[in-house]
């Protein structure tokens, strides 16, 4: 089972939070996540994407805080996700010294760069904001270790790719996850860009690839 190779803190939030059992597509996914590759999940509401990855970027930076620069961002889709988001990870890190940070367009953007330089592991934001946030030398992603983009097939429709892949080419090493509930054949054109030699987890309702 993927949960008992977790650490030691990240079990313990399991217990708390009364996960005992991976789904088939967590069961998939993590240990293929913890290899390092870059990763497509794509599976229906329901089977436990968020979970997953949530349990991959908290056993990534080894449950616990390390200096100022953020080591995971994680792309959403509007405002509402981010915060619904950050509860999630809040709910794991309630006993840890994890750092989590949301960035949305409403809020002052000054008061933002101010926050991310203080000090955080997690920044959780839209993509408008990032790009508008690395435009002022307001985010160091030089420390990142992991990006995610949460509901995929929505980002890739929007104007927010050219704000991705913007980033993506300022990072000079990092480990790429997509979540989606769908495939979208804008989903594969990732590949040319960041998500090279990317293996893949798809679940329909039955089955688990």
């Amino acid at each position: 089972m993927p949960f008992k190779k977790l650490n030691t803190p990240l079990k313990e939030a399991l217990e708390r939070l009364e996960i005992e059992t991976p789904t088939p597509f967590q069961k998939k996914s993590i240990s293929k996540i913890k290899s390092g590759a870059n990763f497509y999940g794509i599976a229906p509401e329901g089977a436990g994407k968020t979970t997953a990855m949530i349990i991959s970027t908290i056993q990534k930076l080894k449950s616990e805080a390390y200096m100022d620069a953020p080591r995971a961002l994680i792309y959403v889709k509007d405002k509402e996700s981010a915060l619904e988001l950050e509860q999630k990870f809040k709910a794991f890190t309630r006993y840890m010294d994890l750092r989590i940070y949301c960035a949305y367009d409403e809020q002052n953007i000054d008061h933002q760069k101010d926050d991310i330089y203080a000090g955080v592991d997690i920044v959780i934001a839209t993509p408008s904001r990032i790009n508008k946030l690395f435009s002022i030398t307001g985010i160091h992603l030089g420390e990142l270790q992991l990006l995610i983009l949460e509901d995929a097939e929505i980002l890739v429709k929007r104007s927010f790719n050219h704000d991705i892949y913007r980033i993506t080419q300022s990072i000079n090493k990092c480990q790429y996850l997509v979540f989606a509930e769908s495939w979208d054949a804008r989903l594969e054109k990732l590949q040319d860009t960041f998500m090279t030699n990317a293996v893949t987890t798809v679940t329909m309702k039955g089955s688990t690839i």
